[in-house]
């Protein structure tokens, strides 16, 4: 079929940027943590992936901020890049 973009997303992919991190999350009990964090901080769809430790972050904060908003978990965590 064709690519292009997705019909029905319209201005959402143009406000949000599509980051994935690296969160050294070892349990259930981490990603909790995260979902936690990020749930408080708000304007944010997330993908944890416990199993490869990454979290994928849709948000219109920037990099900075969710990589402050993750280390509150108390995890360490790295930035992977734009998806």
């Amino acid at each position: 079929g064709c690519g292009g973009p997705s019909a029905g997303l319209g201005s959402w992919s143009l406000l949000f940027q599509k980051h994935e991190f690296s969160v050294d999350m070892t349990c259930e009990g981490c990603s909790n943590a995260v979902t936690r964090v990020l749930n408080k901080l708000g304007g944010v769809q997330f993908d944890i992936d416990l199993p490869n430790k990454k979290v994928c972050v849709d948000s219109k904060h920037s990099v900075d901020t969710l990589l402050e908003t993750l280390g509150k978990t108390g995890k360490a965590v790295s930035y992977l890049g734009p998806k």
